[in-house]
């Protein structure tokens, strides 16, 4: 844990069952119409957005949807929707979706204000001019894209992954409703959910964990811990559907207090040379990047295991950081994510270029908390293609 830091992240958070109706009125708080609204095409399609959007129609704020969103977008999208915005005129831009229908939104709420392409800002603090006031209203319990900095796109061309990041892409107003998550399939709602334990567990073990990310880290693990196999095997639990919805807000702000590490490193290969979505590319690796990192901070991974499940009495600080290893395996198994990445349909073959790609993800491999090396992460594939 560091023993300095500074905080900063998503002005407003309002959170409960329904609170997608009072869209318009924290529209009107951020200064009003006219509003982009980015929504992902599937969540349109289902009916998941219409509360939030009548609320725009009944009270009269002028506001244009945009939904040509492809899963894990290419930066073109973003600036497609912030021409959109310009040509509106939008004062606020408002992401309804998954964590892709999110992070366009964000990217296209700091494209309204700066220059050039989102291309132009892949890296971290490029944008001069802060975004247009933002609010996100996630669909989908895992990504956390509501309160961080970071909106990734994937470059199918050249076979890239990577993100516009920075303070200045913080959304004002995060607008959390769990009765939007309910129509989310159990697979779906497997994976984000998985997504959003690794960002509690790699917050919780970072170099830059801080006395805030950790409380916030622990807490997730321990609501998804206990939620989430019921939220799979039965999306009408609202309950469950509630409290994985605040455990994934809560990773997400651990994220974004302390950052992730190996695991986020070697997922991004994953989906810029296989196409394969966050979320499952870091649910796969999850157990393995675990396995590996245990011996490097014991006493945390002992945490994360109270946090995770009930433990038994008297244990070793190393026997209970194991109990963490093998309940997230566990876990894993019970939900139906794939044990390998052979059930990916990835070559093994690619493992040295993965591997080696995975190292320029800079910021995850240094928060890491074991030190790793390009040898390193080709044995953690091989162990993922094992299962």
């Amino acid at each position: 844990m560091i023993s300095e830091f500074s905080l900063e992240g998503v002005r407003r958070t309002v959170f409960g069952r329904g609170s997608s109706a009072k869209l318009a009125q924290e529209v009107e708080l951020i200064g009003g119409g006219p509003a982009l609204v980015v929504v992902d095409p599937n969540v349109l399609a289902a009916g998941a957005a219409e509360t939030a959007l009548k609320s725009l129609e009944a009270a009269g704020l002028k506001h244009e949807v945009y939904s040509a969103i492809t899963r894990e977008p290419e930066p073109a999208e973003a600036d497609a929707a912030a021409e959109m915005g310009k040509k509106l005129g939008a004062k606020v831009v408002v992401g309804i979706g998954g964590g892709s229908a999110l992070d366009l939104a964000k990217a296209a709420a700091a494209l309204i204000n700066n220059p050039g392409s989102a291309v132009d800002y892949v890296g971290l603090d490029l944008l001069k001019k802060p975004a247009q006031p933002s609010i996100m209203v996630p669909t989908t319990a895992g990504t956390g894209s509501e309160v961080t900095f970071t909106a990734v796109f994937t470059r199918r061309a050249d076979k890239f992954k990577g993100g516009m990041n920075g303070r200045l892409l913080y959304p004002h107003t995060a607008l959390l409703d769990p009765l939007l998550t309910v129509s989310c399939p159990p697979y779906i709602t497997a994976v984000v959910g998985m997504d959003a334990l690794t960002h509690a567990m790699e917050a919780y073990t970072s170099l830059a964990a801080t006395p805030m990310s950790e409380m916030n880290s622990l807490r997730a693990i321990e609501l998804i811990g206990g939620n989430l196999r019921q939220a799979v095997t039965n999306g009408e639990n609202l309950e469950a559907r509630e409290n994985m919805l605040l455990g994934s807000y809560l990773a997400g702000l651990a994220l974004a207090q302390a950052g992730v590490g190996a695991v986020h490193a070697m997922a991004y290969p994953l989906g810029a040379f296989f196409d394969i979505p966050h979320g499952e590319a870091n649910s796969v690796l999850l157990p393995y990047v675990l396995s590996f990192n245990l011996i490097a901070c014991p006493d945390r991974f002992a945490d994360m295991a109270y946090a995770l499940c009930e433990m038994p009495e008297n244990l070793t600080t190393r026997d209970a950081a194991e109990v963490c290893v093998e309940e997230v395996m566990l876990l894993s198994q019970d939900i139906g994510i794939p044990g390998s990445l052979d059930q990916l349909n990835v070559p093994q073959s690619e493992v040295p270029a993965m591997a080696a790609k995975a190292m320029t993800v800079a910021r995850p491999i240094a928060n890491n908390p074991r030190k790793v090396s390009a040898e390193d992460l080709e044995n953690i594939y091989r162990e993922a293609f094992a299962g």
